[in-house]
């Protein structure tokens, strides 16, 4: 049997696969602090293979520090560091540079920045992952893009870097006029000094994104109401494209990875959490659209 240590919070697709599909093929997954390289060390055994983990995670903003888990990586022979980096896009962040093994990307989201495609992509390090993960992927017919959502894709790119500096100069707006708001109890960006990552983000970002995860005070009952309250962030599922979209990840995009009490406890993906993945709309517009939607909320 193998063993994979991966992050508690992140893409609930990830997560459900882990738990559900992987386990029948003899693979073994410990959970940990996705933040926390420490944890990581702590959870590898004989026969671990792979370390995987999420910067910016998803739907925490959770920063792992992609030097620390290159060295970690790297001073365990037969251990591959894996990383998705979707978040961040390219433009922000390069996990390689850091001694990252193997790098993923959902291209539907900053990538195609269109939200009219449905794609992802693999970076390698080095040439042996690269020719082993080609022939299995190969073999089992999971190369081929369309010609029109390649066409989309390589129309996206061409855009990639002035769209991320407008979604991170937007966002780090949002949340900063978010935290300064009495009825938010907690903003997760790691463009505010007062995140966690912050230091780590700055370390190995070019800016910090468009996503923002907050809580409202009032619980998934306020949230509910901030939510269905928006006018420029639409209510829907998805990020990265150059609309900014709200959503309730619990009942969300999260519903399958936090069934129980004991799942969001341990994810710390609570009730009341809603994501924002901000646009590249005005920035003024955005805040306005915010700030009358917190207006309507009327539980405590």
């Amino acid at each position: 049997m193998y063993y994979k240590v991966a992050a508690r919070a992140m893409y609930a697709g990830t997560t459900w696969i882990l738990k559900n599909t992987f386990s029948r093929f003899g693979l073994e997954v410990t959970f940990v602090d996705g933040s926390n390289v420490e944890e990581y060390r702590k959870a590898i055994k004989a026969n671990t293979k792979v370390l995987y983990g999420e910067t910016p995670a998803n739907p925490l903003m959770g920063i792992l520090d992609l030097e620390a888990f290159g060295q970690l990586g790297a001073s365990n022979p037969g251990i591959v560091t894996v990383v998705d980096s979707t978040f961040a896009s390219p433009y922000l962040q390069q996990p390689i540079k850091h001694g990252i093994d193997i790098v993923i990307h959902s291209c539907t989201k900053y990538m195609g920045g269109h939200s009219d495609l449905t794609a992802g992509c693999v970076s390698f390090r080095d040439q042996e992952h690269y020719r082993r993960t080609y022939k299995e992927s190969k073999s089992i017919g999971t190369l081929a893009l369309s010609p029109f959502d390649a066409f989309l894709l390589h129309r996206g790119l061409k855009t990639l870097n002035i769209r991320m500096e407008k979604h991170s100069s937007n966002a780090l707006a949002a949340a900063q006029f978010l935290e300064s708001h009495p009825k938010v109890t907690r903003v997760n960006y790691p463009g505010l000094p007062s995140n966690s990552g912050h230091e780590t983000a700055k370390k190995q970002m070019k800016h910090f994104g468009g996503m923002i995860s907050f809580e409202v005070a009032g619980g998934v009952e306020a949230g509910t109401q901030l939510a269905e309250a928006t006018k420029v962030f639409v209510l829907a599922v998805s990020l990265g494209g150059v609309d900014s979209l709200i959503e309730h990840p619990a009942s969300m995009t999260h519903r399958s990875a936090v069934r129980t009490t004991e799942d969001q406890t341990s994810a710390d993906i609570t009730e009341g959490l809603l994501r924002l993945s901000v646009g590249i709309e005005d920035v003024d517009e955005l805040k306005a659209d915010l700030a009358q939607a917190l207006d309507k909320v009327t539980v405590q």
